[in-house]
């Protein structure tokens, strides 16, 4: 009688360390249709202004290749501004592609809206909007491709950017001037129709929504 309840016993005892290692082994089986867990976080749009930015960088050779892409054709002066800024600055993180509008007389005011594309992925609409004060005449209509540097959070984007006294750059049709706050640098090379003579010292605030108010 003895031997006869041994298989039931084996089996309950197997049946108990079956449910014990369920319990204590992590489940490291998914659904095939599920994510990993950083394959998930990588998933989460990086334009979000909660989402860091990843620290990687566009090499001279995509970014030129970027930007001829935006402007539709590659110049001299293009390819020479965008090298000043690597000599200067570095890799950036991303760059924003816009368009911009800017009047002057004395007083000037500036508008634009883009899109702010990062390295690592991901995008986000962008706009800006200032004024200038100096030996300003004329209006522009330009494309405008800006480098960016050091911005780890889209939210620190949205902030005043002051010209850089002495930055300003033209070759070649191509002009290229440095905007910093707060340890980031945004880079922009415009090319456009018009005439927009002088120097001027203002600055540029970036919105994540379109403001009329310059200020």
């Amino acid at each position: 009688m003895r031997f006869k309840k041994l298989p039931a016993f084996l089996g309950t005892l197997a049946l108990s360390l079956t449910l014990a290692i369920g319990l204590t082994v992590p489940n490291t089986v998914r659904a095939q249709d599920e994510p990993a867990p950083e394959q998930a976080e990588a998933n989460i749009a990086q334009g979000e202004s909660g989402s860091e930015i990843p620290q990687n960088t566009y090499t001279q050779e995509e970014t030129v290749a970027a930007a001829q892409k935006f402007f539709g054709g590659t110049t001299s002066g293009l390819a020479k501004a965008i090298e000043k800024a690597f000599s200067e600055l570095g890799r950036p993180v991303g760059y924003i592609i816009g368009n911009e509008g800017s009047g002057a007389f004395v007083v000037g005011l500036r508008y634009g809206e883009g899109e702010l594309v990062y390295k690592g992925g991901g995008s986000t609409k962008v706009y800006w909007q200032g004024p200038s004060v100096g030996w300003d005449i004329g209006g522009n209509a330009s494309k405008v491709f800006t480098l960016v540097y050091d911005l780890r959070w889209t939210k620190d984007l949205y902030q005043r950017f002051p010209g850089v006294d002495g930055s300003l750059y033209i070759v070649a049709g191509v002009g290229l001037n440095y905007q910093r706050a707060n340890g980031i640098t945004l880079a922009p090379i415009r090319t456009g129709v018009g005439l927009r003579a002088g120097a001027s010292i203002g600055y540029l605030a970036y919105t994540r929504e379109k403001r009329i108010n310059p200020f």
